[in-house]
């Protein structure tokens, strides 16, 4: 096993238990909101902790999970001509994808970010509402963490693409997807 393979290997484990983890607030988001429902029209209560922690769950899903979903290949991908190709090919648009488009996007998405969540974090944000979670600074760190999680599974895609490219592939690369093991 080569050191590129073991190096793509510890990323996907990485994302794939992230995903997972994370794929738990989904759950949550869920009875969280059925309580809140059942509270207010039922009780005649209300939360305003509960109601933002929704938001924060949602966001944390979606942001946290990219790096998940782009390792079970899940993003949406218009392949007319890439669902037919051969890996070498689908190698090549892979390799030069991370690298035009994927690394620059959350390599911006750091740079634009980081003045934000660091003004978030001085002043140790907190919701505007007063029994509100005073926690805003956590949740503004989840868009570079979201970023860096990208970057991190666009490396394993790099690496797997040059492996494809090479002829070294591993078994992880050839057509099997990790979602079929689901």
């Amino acid at each position: 096993m080569t050191t590129l393979t073991k190096v793509a290997d510890w990323i996907d484990a990485f994302s794939n238990r992230t995903g997972r983890i994370i794929a738990w607030a989904a759950l949550l988001m869920v009875l969280i909101q059925f309580t809140v429902v059942m509270m207010r029209y039922v009780f005649g209560l209300s939360s305003v902790w509960m109601q933002e922690s929704i938001i924060y769950l949602h966001g944390i899903l979606f942001m946290l999970a990219a790096g998940y979903t782009l390792y079970c290949d899940g993003h949406v991908r218009v392949d007319i001509f890439y669902r037919e190709a051969s890996p070498k090919y689908k190698a090549t648009i892979d390799l030069i994808g991370t690298i035009m488009f994927l690394w620059p996007v959350a390599i911006l998405v750091i740079y634009v970010s980081w003045p934000y969540v660091a003004s978030s974090w001085r002043v140790l944000e907190g919701s505007r509402e007063t029994s509100g979670i005073p926690a805003v600074f956590l949740l503004k760190t989840v868009i570079p963490v979201f970023a860096l999680f990208i970057i991190l599974q666009g490396l394993s895609t790099v690496l797997r693409s040059l492996l494809t490219l090479t002829g070294r592939a591993t078994a992880r690369d050839d057509d099997s997807s990790p979602s079929e093991s689901l």
